[in-house]
């Protein structure tokens, strides 16, 4: 089966893709897929895109990578399926997406944010407004088949697809290891894992670990936003590198994931929380989207809706490393049973399969659905 896989980014460089298509591939190949990637951003896009500012010369790229785009899809007919993830293009309407559907090739069509939200990136401003989330759902419509990360974001595009599976966010067990010995004794180390963009989502909690700090002694482990500071709080900052990714999660003993409550955060799919629960790392979370899903309280980790919440939660952890220990262990046999690579690529094969036969895989059906949702626009 040969499949185009249209993403976003360079190889090895975006979340998203490197948590699905990307991790998924060396178990599709194994099932003869074979994965072409045509990524619409180029190095120096790649190196800017995320950054505040220089928006001319993003346009100026992105234009460029429009090109590329047209000559890639020439392709088309080279291929029995093409994936595409999230978008064919970083901007604009979905003119990519329209020709692909006009070629006759099935497309599989996958997300895994609210990406039909219109949504101000603080790297990007007011270009973020060119985007048009509202192609999203003409994406779903051209789809033979629809993959979304949790029941949030498959309630939206069952509205225009009868064909949708919520396929969850994985982590490659192999890959992540729970450490067989202590690795980092001395003061605890709370830790949080992102970028730029999504460091607001670390401000919510800026307060509160303010006054965490006057009566817990720990450390503040900040991966991927480089210039993060709170005052009152000992902060460590690292810069994300893919090939770092794993040991730096290491040396984090109790992993936290804020989220503000808002259309956009509830598309979220917990990939912090989940690579933190791979490594046998206790986390606390907001009970936002399928973050509810994903930790049960007190079981496998801990939910906290507020303020007093987080702090009661995070000062239990950084005085009992028993308690540490048990959750941590709860969260790995979570990720192993539900959220692993090897358990959910197998099902993507079914789906590409299917795809090409035209009909509808078995346990394609959404498992669930978030109740009473609504959906911008």
């Amino acid at each position: 089966m040969r499949v185009l896989a249209i993403v976003p980014g360079i190889y090895d460089t975006s979340p998203g893709q490197r948590y699905r298509i990307e991790q998924w591939e060396p178990l599709l190949r194994e099932r003869g897929v074979e994965i072409s990637y045509e990524p619409f951003e180029c190095k120096d896009l790649n190196s800017i895109v995320h950054r505040p500012g220089m928006l001319g010369r993003k346009a100026q790229l992105v234009a460029r990578s429009m090109a590329r785009r047209f000559t890639a899809l020439k392709r088309l007919k080279e291929f029995d399926l093409v994936y595409i993830f999230r978008e064919a293009a970083l901007l604009g309407p979905p003119i990519f997406e329209r020709m692909i559907g006009r070629s006759g090739v099935p497309v599989v069509f996958d997300f895994d944010d609210a990406i039909f939200v219109s949504y101000r990136s603080p790297s990007n401003g007011y270009l973020s407004y060119l985007k048009f989330a509202n192609k999203t759902k003409t994406i779903c419509q051209l789809a033979s088949h629809v993959m979304v990360g949790n029941p949030y974001l498959a309630e939206y595009a069952s509205q225009v697809n009868a064909n949708v599976t919520v396929i969850p966010t994985t982590i490659d067990t192999e890959k992540y290891q729970v450490l067989q010995t202590e690795n980092h004794p001395g003061t605890p180390v709370i830790g949080w894992t992102g970028s730029f963009s999504t460091a607001q989502h670390l401000d919510t909690l800026r307060t509160t670990l303010q006054k965490l700090a006057v009566v817990e002694p720990f450390r503040l482990r900040v991966i991927g936003a480089t210039d993060y500071a709170i005052e009152g709080v000992q902060v460590d900052t690292i810069r994300w590198t893919s090939e770092r990714e794993v040991q730096d999660l290491e040396g984090i003993d109790i992993g936290i994931m804020p989220l503000p409550d808002d259309n956009w955060t509830k598309g979220k799919c917990g990939l912090k929380a989940l690579q933190f629960m791979a490594l046998g790392i206790p986390t606390v979370l907001s009970p936002i989207g399928v973050n509810k899903e994903i930790i049960q309280d007190n079981q496998n980790g801990f939910q906290a809706a507020n303020e007093s919440e987080w702090i009661e939660k995070l000062s239990r952890l950084l005085r009992s490393k028993e308690l540490r220990e048990r959750l941590g262990r709860a969260g790995r046999k979570t990720v192993e049973e539900k959220y692993s690579a090897i358990t959910q690529a197998p099902r993507v094969y079914d789906i590409f399969r299917s795809v090409l036969r035209g009909s509808v895989p078995v346990a394609s059906s959404i498992q669930s659905h978030s109740a009473g949702a609504r959906f911008p626009g």
